[in-house]
Formats: structure tokens, C-alpha cells, sequence
């Protein structure tokens, strides 16, 4: 299915050539300090590579959907764990879609230019899934709310300049849904506390961070939408943060399987290159059907999402499968790798570790099987 133009193909060849000479360089070293440099977020906006959805008059090029995508595939593919497609194409939309006009105005040219960095707080240390079992409150007083709870897992939580924060404006609601409200928060607001960096097994430089609020007052014109419309908000948008983690699964397969077709017909063992063996062949071809199911599925979801339908069944199952299978992936590539596989100088270590992630975040496998088997009638 061929859904890009050649404008499209050049703006891929742009973008990689800037991530080869801007990111890959520098990865390890982000790796072992967390975190992005500041001025990474600033070269990516300068370049138009945040937000290129968004309308002109906000800093944005009114570009499609697609350049989204190729953006997400091309970190996916080089192994950067820079969160462009968690600021650009899962939280910049709930201000664009849900925020005032002054709101918009405030925000958005930030958010394209990189001098906004945005995070999204929605786990807590005892709800994550269950969104409706959220303890954080937002209780109005006069044309202020004050927040108090904890937030944890929130990725660009320490690099953030504004969070928007699930609470619940309504605790006493019934249904509970009916009660959370999105309310966005900017660093430095007084009883805003960003606490500890979080260590986490994989995706070492995207920062990760737990997240308190102390009876910190935010203007009550910093509620998104309407008040007790949170849920149904988050419930919009997750088709397309869904269809983003699994562009990010695909992406990484596809270079997992390339590095290890090329290492097959090089390492040589027995007087002969591994992947002469019958069993690598085999595991090889496997994997080769398997990223290619991935890819022609994906491929008709974004078409499908940019057509306006609902693939809310089907981007579930994308989320999973393709998830898992990046799993797969990694781990027979790995393998094929042998002792090189284990060390951190190939690529393939990095990528077994960050993919693990992909069957967590933005929503389980098994909650996704729950989502599916629900919309089947069950």
C-alpha cells in the first residue's frame, strides 16, 4: 500500500539525515545522563520537526498526519529515545482540541518552537490501567484549583514545562468517569513538585519522573475543556496514541531484523556466514513475515486515521501484536547476535531493552485483548 508521496519521501531523507548527524552521535551519552539536552528540543522545533500539524499562525506547517508518522518511524528506526511523538502527537492535540483560544495561543507556539516541553500525568502508584480509580483531587476555590496527590511514570516529567494532569474535580461523582477533569500545569507553580528521576530498565534518555502536588493552586483558566469532560477527552484520543506506539514498535522491527540480516551474511561460523545455517534461515525468514503482517496492517490503520475512521478495534490489536512481535524480534535477534548481542556497544542490546516498554505503556496487551473482546460483544 503506497500511501506516501515523494514530498513525503523527501522530508524522510531530510529527517534522517538530521538524526544521523544531530541525535545518533550523542545517544550514548544521553543514555547515561537520562535525559535529553535542552537544545535538542530546540533544534527539533527550529527545524519544524514538533508539531507539524499545527496550524501556521501557531508555529506549526498545516502539515498531514504522514509527517508525523515518518517522524515517529525514523527515531523508532535509529534507536533515539527522544519522546517527539509522546509531545507532538498525543499531547499537543488535547490543547489543540480541547483548549481555549488564549490557551492555544499561550501554549502552542512553544510546543512547535521546543521552548514548551509537554508531559502527561495520568498513572498513579495505585492506578494505572483504571483511570477512573485516580486519587488525585483538583477542588475549586474562587478562580483557583488546588491540587493534591502523586503521579508516577510520567515521561518528560522532569524536562517538562507544562504537565497536564489528570485529577478528579469531582470525587463524589457517579460514575466515577464523570468527575475527572484535565487540568494543565506549568513547571514552577508553587506545591508543583517534580521528585525523583525514575531508573527504569530501558528507554534511558527519555526522563521518567514521579510527580507530587502539594496543595498547588492553578488558575482555573487552565482547565481543559470542560470541567468533569476529562475521561471522555482521553477516551478521543487514545486511538491516536495507540496508532503512535505501534508506529514506534513497527519502526524499531524493522531496524532489528535489518541489523540482523546484515550480520548474518557477515559473522561467519564453521567456515561459514550464520545465516548459511538452515535453523538462523528459518528464524530469520520468520521474523522477515511477521515485521512484514506488521507493516501492511499498520499501513491501512493510518490511512484509516487519516480518512477520520474509527479503528479503535483494530488500532488495539495493532498495539498488541505489534508490540509483542517487536518482543519477538528483538529477543531471536539477540540471539542471533550471540555474545555480541549482550554487549552495549551493538545496538540490538538497546533496542531488546527498550522495546519491553511497548507491551506496558499507552495501555497494556492485556487490556488491549480487554478493549477488543468488549467491541466484539463480549
Amino acid at each position: 500500500m503506497r500511501i506516501y508521496t515523494e514530498e513525503h519521501e523527501v522530508f524522510r531523507r531530510t529527517f534522517r539525515k538530521f538524526i544521523e548527524q544531530e541525535l545518533v552521535p550523542h545517544v550514548e551519552e544521553w543514555e547515561e545522563k537520562g535525559e535529553i539536552p535542552r537544545e535538542i528540543w530546540k533544534k527539533l522545533g527550529d527545524q519544524g520537526y514538533l508539531c507539524p500539524w499545527l496550524e501556521e499562525k501557531y508555529g506549526g506547517a498545516g502539515a498531514d498526519f504522514l509527517y508525523s508518522v515518518i517522524i515517529n518511524e525514523e527515531l523508532a528506526r535509529a534507536g533515539v529515545s527522544v519522546a517527539v511523538g509522546l509531545h507532538s502527537d498525543i499531547i499537543a492535540p488535547y490543547i489543540a482540541s480541547y483548549g481555549t483560544a488564549e490557551q492555544k495561543q499561550r501554549w502552542l507556539p512553544g510546543c512547535a518552537s521546543g521552548d514548551i516541553v509537554l508531559a502527561i500525568a495520568m498513572t498513579e502508584p495505585n492506578a494505572g490501567s483504571d483511570l477512573q480509580a485516580i486519587k488525585t483531587t483538583a477542588v475549586k476555590e474562587g478562580d483557583h484549583y488546588v491540587l493534591n496527590g502523586q503521579k508516577t511514570f510520567i515521561s518528560n516529567g522532569i524536562s517538562a514545562d507544562l504537565v497536564i494532569v489528570i485529577a478528579k474535580t469531582n470525587p463524589k461523582a457517579e460514575p466515577r468517569y464523570k468527575g475527572i477533569s484535565l487540568i494543565a500545569v506549568e513547571a514552577g507553580t508553587p506545591g508543583f513538585i517534580k521528585s525523583r528521576k525514575l531508573k527504569k530498565m530501558g528507554l534511558h534518555s527519555m526522563d521518567t519522573a514521579e510527580l507530587f502536588f502539594d496543595q498547588c493552586r492553578v488558575p482555573a483558566a487552565n482547565l481543559l475543556g470542560m470541567e468533569g469532560g476529562g475521561f471522555f477527552y482521553l477516551m478521543e484520543k487514545l486511538q491516536q496514541e495507540r496508532l503512535i506506539s505501534a508506529i514506534g514498535s513497527q519502526g524499531a522491527a524493522e531496524r532489528m531484523l535489518a541489523d540482523a540480516i546484515e550480520y548474518a551474511k557477515t559473522r561467519e561460523a564453521f567456515g561459514r556466514p550464520i545465516g548459511k545455517f538452515q535453523y538462523n534461515a528459518f528464524k530469520i525468514a520468520e521474523m522477515a513475515t511477521e515485521v512484514e503482517i506488521g507493516r501492511t496492517f499498520l499501513n491501512s490503520l493510518i490511512a484509516d486515521h487519516i480518512a477520520g475512521k474509527d479503528i479503535v478495534t483494530k488500532v488495539s490489536m495493532a498495539k498488541w501484536w505489534i508490540g509483542e512481535m517487536a518482543n519477538r524480534v528483538a529477543y531471536q535477534c539477540l540471539q542471533l547476535h550471540g555474545g555480541y548481542g549482550y554487549m552495549e556497544e551493538y545496538p540490538i542490546a538497546r533496542f531488546y531493552r527498550d522495546v519491553r516498554a511497548h507491551t506496558i505503556y499507552a495501555g497494556t496487551s492485556e487490556v488491549m485483548k480487554l478493549i477488543i473482546a468488549k467491541r466484539l460483544g463480549f
